[in-house]
């Protein structure tokens, strides 16, 4: 790769920056003649092998750690307490069914859905209000956030494990389908899974140990 003066004002900008870059904020800075989809494949492509990587998530960038090097970069690990099996279910739920009401997310879960559950995964910012429902109480819909996928480094929520394996069978209508969804969030990330049925873990625990 020959690198540009462009390329270095990208990779100059996405490296001081603390949070992951708009590509259209990016394309601000470069000259006309420049595209900055080419300018950013080809860092991310010289970055490969090296010990950070250069991640998109959405439409943001962002230098993150090279995953196959998280555990020999461990100093101290912090004891935290994960999530508990309700707030699981309900964010997975949420990031296979989005958007979806609190009522839906129940119906599919079978049992009511504590407060707590969804306050704890919009305190950690993985979901967000996406609007209302357009029938009787116009209920919220609920979605996840951009900070979620790059806490899971997806790229989009079309990369979830499984997700349109599920849509092809259409178990993605079954009640059922909550034991699958669940079974796949716990297998791909078992790190935020804590196997106790406490709805209330400490939230301060959980919020300190992922910043």
């Amino acid at each position: 790769m020959s690198t540009t003066k462009d390329h270095r004002i990208v990779e100059a900008i996405i490296f001081g920056s603390n949070e992951p870059v708009n590509e259209s904020d990016l394309k601000e800075k470069i000259s006309n003649d420049s595209n900055i989809t080419n300018l950013l494949n080809d860092l991310k492509k010289l970055y490969e092998e090296r010990g950070i990587n250069l991640i998109k998530t959405g439409d943001r960038w962002s230098f993150r750690t090279s995953t196959d090097l998280s555990q020999d970069l461990i100093i101290l690990k912090k004891q935290k307490r994960k999530l508990s099996r309700a707030a699981i279910e309900v964010l997975s739920i949420i990031a296979y069914h989005q958007p979806i009401t609190r009522a839906e997310i129940e119906n599919i879960r079978g049992v009511q859905t504590g407060r707590g559950s969804i306050d704890i995964l919009i305190e950690v910012g993985w979901i967000k209000p996406k609007g209302r429902r357009n029938t009787p109480g116009r209920p919220v819909t609920w979605a996840t956030t951009d900070n979620f996928l790059d806490h899971f480094s997806l790229e989009k929520i079309s990369d979830l494990p499984g997700l349109e394996e599920l849509k092809a069978s259409g178990f993605m209508e079954k009640r059922s389908a909550i034991s699958t969804i669940t079974d796949l969030v716990k297998d791909n990330f078992e790190e935020i899974v804590d196997h106790t049925d406490d709805e209330n873990n400490n939230l301060d625990d959980f919020i300190s140990s992922n910043n």
